[in-house]
């Protein structure tokens, strides 16, 4: 058994019990049943019921959202816009699917070549709790799509919003077992990737866990997609909007209190607007409202857990130690650290070589272009990084020297349906959305007929 405890004020929400090995395989064997089925089934009758899907999430928002807001602490207009991302990737789907996965004909000497796309059986998806509606529909709608079917390992804190997902494929008439939710332990992952049934897995969690899971599945000669950590840098040139960046900065490093792969943690500065940057970027923060996650006008909730924020906690009190000064915030009560902005930064810091999960910039000075891409490379992490700057033309010519998943400038990064999303480095491989993700769990079939 385990408690679902409400990171806002520390109480009790609900108890789990973690379902049983027997069980577990009863699922898996129910997947695979469903899936000889499934994947016979038409593009379009499986993009039919992906309609379905929308109209219930739309229909539902409300108590999906009070769900995520009660057990992770999102605060609830954060939460809400969760839901409808959801949905906007069921709308680009819908469109896009028959496309990318059309009949692709080869010019070869046969009398006829070409590439097919075809499913691969049941795919096994571990999932986090930061964005516990969104990193699901992101792995299962185009795995289903293809024709897959899922078993999801939901973070245990997150089961009720877990259980609302199952229900949502259910209540959207989905047959059963195209997609399930697996209570299961960590510890029972393991034999979960190991039987024989399940082809795949796809990961969205911690470095630790990722080396974990990749490594029982390549023991098993099983494809893996792992979205890991990140420490995305957020660099501003001495010709940005420096008003524009400002905003920015704050979103990209605030939003969902910080916990977030893929958001902005440490902060890059030309010298010639380090002070004014800071300025404008301190005084964003400031206006921060901490509070409820229910009510509407919270702009930075609880982290997720009491141990979380104690985690955070730790990695500022070290780097202050080593000589970093806390410009704004550094307080935590209970399972709330207050937005926090971290100047006099070294490199050898926990705020900037360690990736921080939580409402915590660590600002550092640089004074050529070339030493800011030192500093954003110098971390394992490869996911994002954000440049802002007038001289859009001069700087395309200088992506190659980012070693990242994504670059985006005069932008935070975020995640897009109709974009791939993943990283190099220790942030892991593979890719989630756009054609890309869609084909990340299918067989790439050759035909090749001469008559």
């Amino acid at each position: 058994m385990f408690s679902i405890i409400n990171p806002f004020d520390l109480t009790f929400l609900a108890e789990y019990e973690y379902i049983t090995d027997n069980q577990a395989v009863q699922r898996i064997d129910t997947a695979h049943n469903s899936y000889n089925k499934w994947r016979c089934k038409s593009l379009n009758t499986r993009l039919e019921l992906v309609k379905n899907l929308l109209n219930t999430l739309t229909n539902q928002q409300k108590s999906l959202s009070e769900k995520c807001s009660l057990e992770m602490g999102k605060p609830i207009a954060q939460a809400v816009a969760e839901v409808k991302k959801c949905g906007l990737l069921c709308e680009y789907y819908i469109k896009h699917a028959p496309g990318f996965l059309a009949e692709k004909p080869v010019n070869t000497d046969a009398a006829e070549s070409f590439v097919v796309y075809e499913p691969l059986g049941v795919i096994l998806g571990i999932m986090p709790w930061n964005f516990p509606y969104w990193q699901v529909f992101r792995f299962a709608i185009p795995a289903i799509i293809v024709g897959n079917t899922v078993v999801v390992k939901h973070a245990s804190n997150v089961a009720g919003c877990a259980q609302l997902l199952e229900s949502l494929f259910t209540d959207a008439g989905f047959p059963e077992g195209i997609y399930q939710n697996l209570l299961i332990s960590g510890e029972q992952v393991k034999k979960v990737i190991e039987n024989p049934i399940v082809k795949a897995v796809s990961l969205t969690g911690s470095e630790k866990a990722g080396i974990s899971v990749a490594t029982v599945a390549a023991s098993q000669i099983k494809k893996s997609v792992l979205e890991l950590g990140g420490s995305n840098a957020f660099i501003v040139l001495g010709d940005a909007d420096l008003d524009k960046a400002a905003s920015v900065a704050v979103s990209a490093r605030m939003q969902n209190t910080g916990q977030s792969c893929i958001a902005a943690k440490r902060f890059l500065v030309h010298s010639s607007v380090y002070e004014d940057f800071l300025n404008r970027f301190r005084a964003g923060v400031e206006k921060l409202k901490p509070g409820n996650p229910l009510d509407t006008a919270t702009d930075i909730g609880p982290l997720a857990r009491l141990d979380l924020a104690k985690d955070v906690e730790k990695q500022v009190d070290r780097s202050v130690a080593m000589g970093a000064k806390v410009l704004t915030g550094g307080k935590r009560d209970k399972a709330f650290y207050a937005p926090t902005i971290v100047t006099d930064v070294t490199t050898d810091m926990p705020v900037f070589k360690e990736e921080v999960f939580g409402p915590v910039a660590a600002v550092i000075k640089f004074e050529t272009f070339e030493e800011a891409v030192t500093l954003s490379n110098s971390t394992d992490f490869g996911l994002g990084v954000t440049l802002f700057t007038r001289n859009i033309d001069d700087i395309k010519d200088k992506l190659h020297l980012f070693e990242e998943g994504a670059v985006f400038i005069n932008a935070m990064v975020k995640s897009d349906p109709a974009l791939p999303f993943g990283g190099v480095k220790r942030s892991g491989y593979g890719r989630e959305l756009a054609e890309n993700g869609l084909k990340e769990f299918v067989n790439v079939k050759t035909v090749y007929i001469n008559k």
